[in-house]
Protein backbone atom coordinates (compact mmCIF):
# COMPACT_ATOMS: atom_id res chain seq x y z
CA UNK A 1 0.00 0.00 0.00
CA UNK A 2 2.81 2.61 1.26
CA UNK A 3 4.29 1.61 -2.11
CA UNK A 4 1.25 3.13 -4.20
CA UNK A 5 1.98 6.40 -2.14
CA UNK A 6 5.52 6.96 -3.12
CA UNK A 7 6.35 8.12 -6.06
CA UNK A 8 9.31 7.23 -8.60
CA UNK A 9 11.79 10.09 -7.83
CA UNK A 10 11.40 11.57 -11.11
CA UNK A 11 7.87 11.15 -11.97
CA UNK A 12 6.99 14.61 -11.11
CA UNK A 13 10.00 16.47 -13.28
CA UNK A 14 9.19 14.25 -16.06
CA UNK A 15 5.72 15.83 -15.99
CA UNK A 16 7.35 19.46 -16.01
CA UNK A 17 9.65 18.63 -18.59
CA UNK A 18 6.97 17.03 -21.07
CA UNK A 19 4.66 20.32 -19.70
CA UNK A 20 7.48 22.68 -20.72
CA UNK A 21 8.50 21.00 -23.90
CA UNK A 22 4.75 22.07 -25.08
CA UNK A 23 4.75 25.21 -24.04
CA UNK A 24 7.90 25.22 -26.12
CA UNK A 25 5.84 23.96 -29.32
CA UNK A 26 2.57 25.56 -28.70
CA UNK A 27 5.19 29.23 -28.92
CA UNK A 28 7.11 27.63 -31.96
CA UNK A 29 3.63 27.25 -33.74
CA UNK A 30 2.15 30.76 -32.59
CA UNK A 31 6.09 31.95 -34.42
CA UNK A 32 5.19 30.48 -37.54
CA UNK A 33 1.19 31.45 -37.33
CA UNK A 34 2.68 35.03 -37.68
CA UNK A 35 4.70 34.34 -40.33
CA UNK A 36 2.00 32.79 -42.78
CA UNK A 37 -1.95 34.41 -41.49
CA UNK A 38 -3.14 32.55 -44.64
CA UNK A 39 -3.25 30.14 -42.74
CA UNK A 40 -4.10 30.53 -39.76
CA UNK A 41 -7.55 28.33 -38.71
CA UNK A 42 -5.06 25.52 -39.05
CA UNK A 43 -2.47 26.52 -36.87
CA UNK A 44 -5.14 27.56 -34.16
CA UNK A 45 -6.09 24.28 -34.63
CA UNK A 46 -3.20 22.85 -34.25
CA UNK A 47 -2.19 24.93 -31.27
CA UNK A 48 -5.38 24.28 -29.30
CA UNK A 49 -4.15 20.74 -29.46
CA UNK A 50 -0.88 21.33 -28.24
CA UNK A 51 -2.95 23.21 -25.39
CA UNK A 52 -4.95 20.10 -25.00
CA UNK A 53 -2.46 17.74 -24.59
CA UNK A 54 -0.85 20.36 -21.81
CA UNK A 55 -4.24 20.12 -20.53
CA UNK A 56 -4.04 16.30 -19.72
CA UNK A 57 -0.07 16.47 -18.22
CA UNK A 58 -1.25 19.00 -15.84
CA UNK A 59 -4.18 17.21 -14.51
CA UNK A 60 -2.04 14.03 -14.21
CA UNK A 61 0.39 16.14 -12.20
CA UNK A 62 -2.62 16.78 -9.71
CA UNK A 63 -3.94 13.59 -9.59
CA UNK A 64 -0.10 12.52 -8.71
CA UNK A 65 0.06 15.34 -6.32
CA UNK A 66 -3.12 14.03 -4.79
CA UNK A 67 -2.50 10.71 -4.16
CA UNK A 68 1.42 10.91 -3.54
CA UNK A 69 2.29 10.56 0.16
CA UNK A 70 5.71 11.92 -0.15
CA UNK A 71 6.57 14.73 -2.87
CA UNK A 72 10.33 15.59 -4.09
CA UNK A 73 9.42 19.30 -3.15
CA UNK A 74 6.88 20.95 -1.46
CA UNK A 75 3.22 20.26 -2.62
CA UNK A 76 2.42 23.92 -2.97
CA UNK A 77 5.34 24.41 -5.38
CA UNK A 78 4.41 21.38 -7.45
CA UNK A 79 1.05 23.18 -7.86
CA UNK A 80 2.25 26.44 -9.08
CA UNK A 81 4.64 25.04 -11.41
CA UNK A 82 2.05 23.14 -13.14
CA UNK A 83 -0.89 25.38 -13.14
CA UNK A 84 2.02 28.26 -14.51
CA UNK A 85 3.19 26.05 -17.28
CA UNK A 86 -0.87 25.39 -17.56
CA UNK A 87 -1.10 29.15 -18.29
CA UNK A 88 1.35 29.76 -20.62
CA UNK A 89 -0.34 27.58 -23.30
CA UNK A 90 -3.52 28.83 -22.25
CA UNK A 91 -2.45 32.61 -23.31
CA UNK A 92 -0.74 30.96 -26.58
CA UNK A 93 -3.86 29.50 -27.56
CA UNK A 94 -5.59 32.26 -26.62
CA UNK A 95 -3.34 34.95 -28.79
CA UNK A 96 -3.59 32.27 -31.70
CA UNK A 97 -7.47 32.28 -31.59
CA UNK A 98 -7.40 36.09 -31.97
CA UNK A 99 -5.48 35.70 -34.61
CA UNK A 100 -7.76 33.75 -36.64
CA UNK A 101 -11.32 34.58 -34.93
CA UNK A 102 -10.16 38.26 -35.47
CA UNK A 103 -9.73 37.75 -39.36
CA UNK A 104 -5.91 39.43 -39.00
CA UNK A 105 -4.54 39.39 -42.33
CA UNK A 106 -1.18 41.26 -41.85
CA UNK A 107 1.28 40.59 -38.58
CA UNK A 108 2.65 43.95 -36.89
CA UNK A 109 6.31 43.81 -36.84
CA UNK A 110 6.50 44.34 -32.69
CA UNK A 111 4.08 40.97 -32.92
CA UNK A 112 6.60 39.25 -34.82
CA UNK A 113 9.33 40.34 -32.15
CA UNK A 114 7.27 39.40 -29.32
CA UNK A 115 6.66 36.05 -30.64
CA UNK A 116 10.28 35.64 -30.92
CA UNK A 117 10.71 36.72 -27.72
CA UNK A 118 7.76 34.41 -26.53
CA UNK A 119 9.97 31.11 -28.11
CA UNK A 120 13.11 32.49 -26.42
CA UNK A 121 11.24 32.79 -22.51
CA UNK A 122 9.89 29.06 -23.41
CA UNK A 123 13.68 27.92 -24.06
CA UNK A 124 14.85 29.26 -21.17
CA UNK A 125 12.12 28.07 -18.57
CA UNK A 126 12.48 24.92 -20.03
CA UNK A 127 16.12 24.73 -19.33
CA UNK A 128 14.71 25.76 -15.60
CA UNK A 129 12.81 23.60 -15.61
CA UNK A 130 14.86 20.41 -16.80
CA UNK A 131 17.09 21.74 -13.98
CA UNK A 132 15.32 21.27 -11.29
CA UNK A 133 15.49 17.27 -11.38
CA UNK A 134 19.11 17.47 -11.14
CA UNK A 135 19.12 18.96 -7.77
CA UNK A 136 21.24 22.34 -9.27
CA UNK A 137 23.40 24.54 -6.89
CA UNK A 138 20.85 27.59 -6.27
CA UNK A 139 23.66 29.89 -8.14
CA UNK A 140 23.17 27.64 -11.48
CA UNK A 141 19.52 27.63 -10.89
CA UNK A 142 19.85 31.74 -10.42
CA UNK A 143 21.71 31.53 -13.83
CA UNK A 144 19.12 29.76 -15.81
CA UNK A 145 16.48 32.37 -14.36
CA UNK A 146 18.11 35.39 -15.00
CA UNK A 147 18.09 34.13 -19.00
CA UNK A 148 14.02 33.91 -18.53
CA UNK A 149 13.76 37.46 -16.65
CA UNK A 150 15.79 39.05 -19.36
CA UNK A 151 13.69 38.04 -21.94
CA UNK A 152 10.87 39.14 -19.90
CA UNK A 153 12.20 43.11 -19.44
CA UNK A 154 13.25 43.16 -23.13
CA UNK A 155 9.10 42.15 -24.32
CA UNK A 156 8.06 44.47 -21.57
CA UNK A 157 9.84 47.39 -23.08
CA UNK A 158 8.98 46.18 -26.78
CA UNK A 159 5.25 46.06 -25.49
CA UNK A 160 5.07 49.37 -23.94
CA UNK A 161 6.63 50.79 -27.26
CA UNK A 162 4.58 48.70 -29.47
CA UNK A 163 1.42 50.14 -27.55
CA UNK A 164 2.31 53.68 -27.70
CA UNK A 165 2.66 53.25 -31.71
CA UNK A 166 -0.75 51.22 -31.92
CA UNK A 167 -2.63 54.06 -29.88
CA UNK A 168 -0.45 56.72 -31.94
CA UNK A 169 -0.85 54.83 -35.36
CA UNK A 170 -4.11 53.11 -35.56
CA UNK A 171 -7.17 54.69 -37.06
CA UNK A 172 -9.65 51.78 -36.94
CA UNK A 173 -10.97 50.99 -33.20
CA UNK A 174 -11.75 47.78 -33.89
CA UNK A 175 -7.64 46.76 -35.33
CA UNK A 176 -6.53 48.84 -32.05
CA UNK A 177 -8.54 46.08 -29.66
CA UNK A 178 -7.56 43.06 -32.07
CA UNK A 179 -4.12 44.20 -31.52
CA UNK A 180 -3.61 45.24 -27.75
CA UNK A 181 -5.50 41.76 -26.98
CA UNK A 182 -2.83 39.88 -29.12
CA UNK A 183 -0.23 41.83 -27.50
CA UNK A 184 -1.02 41.46 -24.04
CA UNK A 185 -1.79 37.73 -24.62
CA UNK A 186 1.63 37.18 -25.85
CA UNK A 187 3.00 39.07 -23.03
CA UNK A 188 1.08 37.40 -20.35
CA UNK A 189 2.36 34.28 -22.00
CA UNK A 190 6.27 35.28 -21.43
CA UNK A 191 5.36 37.10 -17.53
CA UNK A 192 4.16 33.36 -16.62
CA UNK A 193 7.67 31.51 -18.20
CA UNK A 194 8.87 34.18 -15.38
CA UNK A 195 6.87 33.15 -12.84
CA UNK A 196 7.57 29.55 -13.15
CA UNK A 197 11.53 30.80 -13.15
CA UNK A 198 10.63 32.38 -9.69
CA UNK A 199 8.75 29.65 -8.25
CA UNK A 200 11.92 26.84 -9.49
CA UNK A 201 14.67 29.65 -7.86
CA UNK A 202 12.71 29.57 -4.26
CA UNK A 203 12.49 25.65 -4.51
CA UNK A 204 16.51 25.89 -5.34
CA UNK A 205 16.90 28.04 -2.49
CA UNK A 206 15.01 26.47 0.37
CA UNK A 207 17.00 23.17 -1.10
CA UNK A 208 20.42 24.78 -0.69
Amino acid sequence: MLERLLPRKNEFFALFSRHATLCVDGAGKLREMLDDLGGAEQCAAGIHVTEHEADGVCQQTMELLHTSFITPIERGDIYSISSRLDDILDHIEAAAQNLWLYEVSAPRPEALEMAGHLVEATLAMKATVDALAKRPTSEHVRELCRAVKQVEKQNDRLLRRATARLFKEEQDSKNLIKWKEIFENIESAIDRCEDVANVIEGVALENA
